[in-house]
């Protein structure tokens, strides 16, 4: 993940296609050592593609993976009110919980 994201950080700052000592530079001035074999399998994958358009590719098949998060959101739409009260009472008991520790361990 860090070669990608020194990759990109280079090809956003205007060289369209970075080397590996290119790569390895931007990764030591930060003080982080970079694998020559994932790197030159990077370049590799990366050798001749619009990073462009691999962005805009990826994001289209991102797009098609279920996330869950609807489930979580759908739920407080139907029961309104109740769910607006169940987190208040969630805050106050949660108060309750850090006042009886006062600081003592539990061998103590």
């Amino acid at each position: 993940m860090k070669h990608l994201a020194a990759y990109l950080l280079l090809a956003l700052a205007g060289n369209e296609s970075p080397s590996a000592s290119d790569i390895k530079e931007v990764l030591s001035s930060v003080g982080v050592d970079a694998d020559s074999e994932r790197l030159e399998k990077l370049i590799a994958e990366l050798q001749g593609k619009d990073i462009n358009e691999l962005i805009a590719e990826g994001t289209t098949k991102l797009a098609s993976v279920p996330s869950g998060g609807a489930g979580a959101a759908a739920a407080p739409a139907a029961g309104g009110a109740a769910a607006a009260e169940a987190p208040a009472a969630e805050k106050e008991e949660e108060k309750e919980e850090s006042d009886e520790d006062m600081g003592f361990g539990l061998f103590d």
